[in-house]
This record gives structure tokens, C-alpha cells and sequence, in this order.
């Protein structure tokens, strides 16, 4: 089987490809094809378009958006959610979630081989940090957790064995209904997105079907709009309040000609402005009491409120707190959140990434066996419960033990291990290291059971309850039924045939 057929089958098993999809198209543009590299060398291999930037957002544009992204088109949408990132609230909340999450320690189990060279360091970063940088990963978090989708390319770097993801912009995602794939608009042409084809990786946390429909994006750009009117509405209250109406009294008697002098003089008024007003005349601010900004303090409190829940889950300060530190992420962040973002990017690249690498690099055997990344996000509570688990079920198992010894029981440890998570597995040849310790003799003598003594000088053992005791033990009890216990040698047969006598004891 050819190196495409083999991956392609393989990840089709791995991602649960549906018996209904279609296999990819022939016609269009690969990205190994020779004119679309010829024509990405000429852009300087950009593969994304230049992006539309909108800075004015309205509730209808957020319902137009919704209704093209249940056609298929996600331009609007990834528009939207770019605009919102320059609000710092939501900013600060998605880049502590996403890089908090990124950043916590990680596992790699599987194919030792393959293991050993992603942990390898290669600088100051490892190779694994090489293929996949930090940033790169958080910004597919974050178009994870605003849109439930996100896309990026594995692109190849002349001279290493191994390619880098570029996190791609979903503004140029586009789902095609009659066929149940995704394309990409890219500057070379509609290129069809194939996951796992090492090529490309398309995190889909939220689901198969209209995955978008779940995003952030939509409740956080509903609180965002509002907020940024009433921001809009605020500011231009203040400078209404900074530039109060000026009233200008005028006495009975006063001329029509008079007063509008003494108007275009008041219309005038600037700074450090003086006026020197006749007998009967007066001048004047007219002042608001000042509390109609409350409003739209309150309308912007309630959308800072919306995105807060929306992204951590939970209240929390404004400032989303550092995300580097695991106790202030937890704190930030719902748990169950982080769970969810770091076990469905845990998929993603075990199941898209890593297959064509190892392919590549060590072959079908080790694809087939894998390796799988995964992120630590259980809570420094979580791990001080597993540790007085662990610690109150070895102290009952212990008890347990010396209670029900000589009562003809035994403990079921398979029930115990499954009713607290006991992290215990058969002992096995390999699995122990065997450890020579330096004992004396008479310590020796302590631990090693009859059978053990008996082999070791070549002889067979007792047959009964006697082999499982030590030398002491058996002394003391030969001592106790007014006898000597010895190890005797194996009897041999007399010359003439006749058998042997039975020792003592046997």
C-alpha cells in the first residue's frame, strides 16, 4: 500500500470517517501540487489572503453573520470575532484560557522511538515545541473557543525532519453541504481541507455538524456591539458634560441689537475667556446633574458580564489574571473548561499530526502503534484529593490486610482498584527491577521463606504449609512441638536397592 493510502486509511479509522463521505475531489489545487508552490513562492508562500478589517459592527451585521455561517460561509463570522479581540476584557479572558492551557506540562506516551525524538531538545525548545510552537497552538485554541472551528497547515521546513503548523486565518473556511466537506479560500485558488493528510489540521471541538453554531462569538458579539455603543453613547455624553450649554440673561429693557452683540460675544466664549457684563445682564453655565452616564455604565457592566461568562464559565476580575500559573488559571477559568479545550486538542494532534510524521519518519509500524500528546488540567485540588485517596486507601488496605489474615479471606484488591482509581498493575518479569541488597545472614535468614532456602541448595521443597515460613518461623515452631526442624539433605537410595529411610520431620 502506497504512503498516502496507508495514512489516509489509517486516520479515516482514527477520526471515525463516515462510510458516506466522499473521498476528497480530483479537480482543484493541492497544496503539493507544482503550480500552486510555484505561485506561493511568487506571494512569498502565503497561502492566506489579505483579510477584510471592519471597525463598525451592528446587531443586524451580527444576524447576517449568523445566517451565512449556517450556509457555509464563515467570512462574517471570523471578521466579527477579530474585530471583538480588541476589547480587553475579552481579550484578556481568551489569551488566559487559551495560553494557560497550552502551557501547562504535557505527556507523550506511545511509540518509544518516535517519544524520544519529539521530547528531544533541539535549542532551548524541544522538537515536539518545534512542530507545534506555543503561539501557534494558542491562537488554535482561541479560533477553537470563539468559533468551534479552526484551521492550519503542517508546512515543511527545508533541512528538518519534521514540519511546523501554521495556524491559518477561518475567515477563508467554507463548508459545503452537499458534499460534508470544508474548502479554503486561499490566494492560489478553493483548496479542499483534508485532516490528517500531513498537510493539513482541522480542530473541530465543536462537533461535526454546524460546529460554529456553538461558539463564543455569537453570545460574546451580542454583549460586544452593545458594549461599544454604550462606550460610543458615554463618550459623547462627557463631552456634552465638558461643553455645558451657555445662558445669557438679558434685562427688561434691553435692545434687540444689544442682545444679539452680547450673544456672539457668549457664542464665542473659549478658554480663559473674561466678560464684563452690563447693569442687569448675566452669564451662565447650564450644568447636568451628572448622573446620566450611569446608564451606559451599567448597559457596558452587563456586556462585560455577558463575556465573562461566555469565556471563563464563571466571575471573575476583569483582568483575567496571568495564565502561567496553574493556580490562577483554575482560578480564572472553570476547570471543566480547561479539561475540554485540552483533551479536544489532545485529539486533534494525536490524531491528525502525528500519524504522518511517524509514517514518514519511522514507518508503518510505528504509525500504527502512535503517540499521544496529552495536556495535565486537573487542579491542584484534584491532585491533593488523589493524594489522601491514595493515602487513606493504602492505610485500609494495611488494616484490612491484619484483620482478615488466618479468617480464611482475602482482600479483592481488583474491587479495591476500581472502586478508588488505584493506579496498580500485575507484576510482571519486566516490569521490576531486581535490586541486590547487602544483607547479613542472619537477616537473611529473616526474609527468605523454606521453599526459597531449599531451591537454592538444590533441594525440593516441604509440600506443605511449611514452605511459605521463614527460618525463624520455623525453628520456633519446631520449638513449640518439642522438636528440631532441619533441612535435610535429599536421601539416596542404599546400594542394594533397598529404599530409603524416611527422615524426620517428613
Amino acid at each position: 500500500m502506497a504512503f498516502g493510502d496507508t495514512l489516509r486509511s489509517y486516520v479515516s479509522q482514527l477520526l471515525g470517517i463516515s462510510a458516506y463521505e466522499p473521498p476528497p475531489p480530483d479537480a482543484g489545487p493541492r497544496l503539493d501540487d507544482p503550480g500552486v508552490i510555484e505561485q506561493r513562492e511568487a506571494l512569498g508562500g502565503n497561502l492566506t489572503p489579505l483579510v477584510v478589517t471592519r471597525l463598525r459592527w451592528y446587531l443586524r451585521d451580527l444576524e447576517t453573520a449568523q445566517a451565512l455561517a449556517d450556509s457555509g460561509y464563515l467570512t462574517e463570522a471570523a471578521q466579527i470575532y477579530r474585530a471583538m479581540r480588541r476589547d480587553g476584557v475579552l481579550y484578556g479572558l481568551l489569551t488566559t484560557r487559551a495560553a494557560g492551557l497550552v502551557r501547562l506540562p504535557r505527556t507523550l506516551e506511545g511509540y518509544a522511538e518516535g517519544v524520544d525524538e519529539l521530547k528531544a531538545m533541539n535549542g532551548s525548545r524541544s522538537v515536539f515545541d518545534e512542530m507545534f510552537p506555543p503561539a501557534e497552538l494558542e491562537l488554535l485554541v482561541q479560533d477553537a473557543i470563539m468559533l468551534k472551528i479552526a484551521v492550519a497547515e503542517l508546512r515543511p521546513v527545508p533541512g528538518r525532519a519534521h514540519p511546523v503548523m501554521i495556524r491559518l486565518e477561518p475567515e477563508f473556511l467554507h463548508y459545503r453541504w452537499n458534499e460534508g466537506r470544508w474548502y479554503f479560500r486561499s490566494s492560489v485558488g478553493l483548496i479542499p481541507i483534508t485532516p490528517g493528510d500531513g498537510r493539513w489540521i482541522l480542530h473541530m471541538p465543536g462537533g461535526r455538524m454546524s460546529p460554529w453554531q456553538f461558539g463564543a462569538w455569537i453570545p460574546c458579539g451580542e454583549a460586544w456591539i452593545n458594549k461599544t455603543h454604550a462606550k460610543l453613547a458615554r463618550a459623547n455624553y462627557g463631552s456634552k458634560l465638558a461643553n455645558p450649554a451657555r445662558v445669557l440673561t438679558a434685562p427688561l429693557g434691553a435692545t434687540e441689537p444689544q442682545r444679539i452683540g452680547m450673544l456672539a460675544k457668549i457664542a464665542a466664549w473659549g478658554y480663559n475667556s473674561v466678560f464684563e457684563l452690563p447693569i442687569g445682564w448675566d452669564a451662565k453655565l447650564l450644568e447636568s446633574g451628572g448622573e446620566g452616564h450611569q446608564v451606559w455604565e451599567k448597559d457596558e457592566e452587563s456586556s462585560n458580564r455577558d463575556i465573562r461568562m461566555a469565556l471563563a464559565g464563571q466571575e471573575v476580575t476583569s483582568d483575567g489574571g496571568s495564565g502561567f500559573i496553574n493556580g490562577d488559571l483554575f482560578k480564572s477559568i472553570r476547570a471543566d473548561l480547561i479539561q475540554s479545550d485540552g483533551d479536544e486538542l489532545s485529539h486533534t494532534i494525536t490524531t491528525q499530526a502525528l500519524p504522518a510524521y511517524l509514517l514518514e519518519r519511522f514507518g508503518e509500524a510505528a504509525m500504527l502503534e502512535g503517540v499521544t500528546v496529552k495536556w495535565d488540567t486537573k487542579t491542584p485540588q484534584d491532585r491533593q484529593r488523589e493524594a489522601t485517596t491514595l493515602v487513606t486507601a493504602s492505610d485500609a488496605i494495611a488494616k484490612l490486610s491484619s484483620t482478615v489474615a488466618g479468617h480464611g479471606v482475602e482482600i479483592d484488591m481488583p474491587e479495591l482498584q476500581a472502586r478508588f482509581a488505584l493506579p496498580l498493575k500485575p507484576v510482571t518479569e519486566t516490569s521490576t527491577e531486581k535490586i541486590a541488597l547487602d544483607l547479613a545472614p542472619t537477616d537473611l535468614a529473616k526474609v527468605v521463606r523454606a521453599k526459597e532456602a531449599r531451591a537454592s541448595r538444590g533441594l525440593p521443597p516441604f509440600g506443605d504449609e511449611r514452605d511459605d515460613k521463614t527460618i525463624p518461623e520455623l525453628e520456633a515452631a519446631g520449638q513449640a512441638e518439642g522438636q528440631a526442624v532441619v533441612a535435610e539433605p535429599e536421601p539416596q537410595p542404599k546400594p542394594n536397592g533397598a529404599p530409603a529411610p524416611v527422615p524426620a520431620g517428613n
